[in-house]
């Protein structure tokens, strides 16, 4: 197998990525100084190398800890359940959240295989032992593997006697009923609020 195909076929293997845009990346790489094309490998060595799990919440780090696991001006009593690390930034970027997180790995999805046991439960389930934990935020995805995630984890985490919430659904802002879907405008209707 030739170079040019073997980068093709590992640039394809990238979610989001394939065949077609792979060789695309490949030859964009090609006609850019040899340096580029370097520094893009080195960098995938040093993650490679360098990032890890956080050991307490299960977000990315270059330390033992993440920079949020170790920020002493976090709420430790509220911890909000995503699926994926980057979930973590999407929430740090808004700049309203100031609790601790703790990153699954994925959600339940028994038709793949994944079960509870390969996603990052029992971690979880240790820091609701702890007792420090007063709210427990389900940030899953909307979709029937997220809420069953959410389902399953509301049953497990309930014994713990944390208050469980669940993020809010509905409209987006800036949009028009007439161009927003049924469920979503069922799910803006169910968790409406008072004004």
């Amino acid at each position: 197998m030739s170079a040019i195909d073997q980068l093709t076929r590992e640039f394809s293997r990238l979610p989001g990525i394939g065949p077609r845009t792979a060789l695309r990346l490949v030859y964009h790489l090609l006609k850019r100084p040899p340096d580029e094309a370097r520094r893009l490998a080195g960098a995938l060595r040093d993650v490679a190398d360098r990032v890890r799990p956080c050991t307490r919440c299960g977000n990315f780090s270059e330390g033992e800890l993440c920079e949020v696991c170790t920020d002493a001006g976090r709420d430790p009593s509220t911890l909000c359940v995503v699926e994926e690390a980057y979930e973590v930034g999407a929430i740090e970027r808004t700049g309203s959240y100031r609790g601790l997180y703790h990153v699954l790995g994925g959600r339940l999805s028994p038709l793949d295989g994944v079960g509870p046991e390969e996603l990052n439960v029992a971690p979880l389930l240790a820091r609701l032992e702890e007792g420090t934990v007063r709210e427990l935020i389900v940030a899953t995805s909307a979709s029937v593997e997220g809420e069953a995630t959410a389902v399953y984890l509301e049953e497990t985490a309930r014994p713990h006697g944390v208050r469980i919430t669940r993020l809010a659904r509905g409209i987006p802002v800036g949009s028009d009923l007439e161009y927003v879907d049924g469920s979503t405008i069922a799910e803006a209707l169910a968790g409406r609020r008072e004004m």
